[in-house]
């Protein structure tokens, strides 16, 4: 059908550059933050890119939803604003009859936001934190650049190394500033090496010595010289699958976990697929637009709604953990109420109820009478 197959046509290119902008602008975004996180060593330089990649891929349900909701509002939008509208409105279409050709276009974007919401984020959120918590969980002596002062994993120790090998397990010139029970230690060695210990990981250093001095300012000062003497060098993760975050789980063991941390995550996903569907109902309902006006107040109210809704998926998110609201209310008050609103909306503008009304007063008599012709006195 014409109508169909033109609608869905500017539905798929407007969709399409939407998208590409969307995501060119996220990943821009996500490049700049993931490179000031590589500066302050909580991300590893050499996987920049991946890390940027798994956090554009973990937005995509919410980019989907934008990309959708933009093109449905700025295609309709542009039909009216061209007169376009007038004449489907004339051939005997009303707005009702946009919902199956606006659902017919959107249902493979709905599923793909299923799939991302359900599947890839968790999984983007896993991949992202296990290579955080890899490089985090390094060893203290991995940190270290020949010639550079670097602290510990745990902010309390201050490394330095003259050379180190290629395989980085062995060093030379060895210094170690530390806090440790009240005392400043400072060890210097002539070399040092990397020593695996059960499931630790130890600094052995050789020929070297150790000065400790207490940090009160009371008297007392310890020499001691070693040729060989261990130190822990870090290497441990606090990352394991109790301590894992919900953002991070697979959907099916979020189902299986009782737990209002679990219902919150759960409303989240759900709800991005839930919201979109009501998207396409909000676009077809906000896309109206005065060509005498212009279409720039109709896409800024629309992108508030968008963010409006959006913000509510996440605070209801962080009220559903924090135990405030159960997961099936609040789900049944903000889809559901946003679903009441649009229908209504939608059955309101395609019934033509308020212009409907005055079309019958006039029927029934309600136009005030006509002004008396004015009589040419000459005649």
């Amino acid at each position: 059908m014409l109508f169909h197959s033109s609608l869905r046509k500017e539905l798929s290119r407007s969709f399409g550059a939407t998208l590409v902008v969307l995501v060119t602008i996220v990943m821009t975004m996500m490049l700049i933050r993931t490179l000031g996180l590589a500066s302050k060593g909580s991300v590893n330089p050499s996987e920049v890119f991946l890390v940027m990649a798994y956090t554009v891929l973990g937005y995509m349900p919410t980019i989907l939803s934008l990309s959708l909701f933009i093109a449905i509002v700025g295609t309709l939008s542009r039909m009216y604003r061209d007169s376009e509208m007038v004449i489907w409105f004339s051939s005997g279409r009303g707005l009702a009859d946009f919902v199956e050709p606006l659902f017919r276009f959107a249902w493979p974007v709905l599923v793909l936001i299923a799939v991302m919401a359900l599947l890839g984020w968790p999984w983007a959120n896993s991949q992202t934190i296990g290579m955080r918590a890899q490089y985090e969980g390094r060893s203290d002596i991995e940190r270290v650049t020949p010639g550079e002062f670097r602290e510990s994993s745990g902010r309390m120790r201050v490394f330095f190394i003259d050379k180190d090998t290629p395989d980085g397990a062995t060093a030379t010139n060895v210094f170690i500033w530390a806090v440790e029970r009240g005392l400043q230690i400072t060890t210097s060695a002539r070399s040092g090496r990397i020593e695996n210990v059960g499931n630790n990981r130890f600094l052995m250093l050789s020929n070297g010595q150790r000065l400790e001095r207490p940090l009160l300012p009371t008297t007392g000062l310890k020499i001691s010289e070693f040729e060989t003497y261990g130190t822990r060098a870090g290497g441990t993760s606090d990352f394991s699958a109790d301590n894992t975050p919900a953002r991070a789980k697979p959907t099916l063991q979020l189902l299986r976990e009782p737990g209002d941390a679990s219902h919150g995550e759960l409303a989240w996903r759900i709800g991005m697929l839930l919201a979109a569907i009501n998207f396409v109902l909000l676009a077809l309902t906000v896309s109206s637009v005065n060509p005498r006006v212009g279409r720039s107040g109709n896409l800024l109210f629309a992108l508030f709604a968008f963010v409006v809704y959006y913000n509510m998926l996440n605070l209801g998110q962080s009220w559903i953990s924090s135990g405030r609201f159960s997961m099936g209310s609040f789900m049944l008050l903000l889809h559901g109420g946003v679903l009441l609103i649009g229908v209504a909306w939608l059955l309101l503008r395609n019934n033509n109820w308020g212009r409907r009304r005055r079309t019958e007063h006039v029927m029934a008599g309600g136009l005030p009478p006509s002004p008396p012709s004015k009589i040419d006195p000459t005649s």
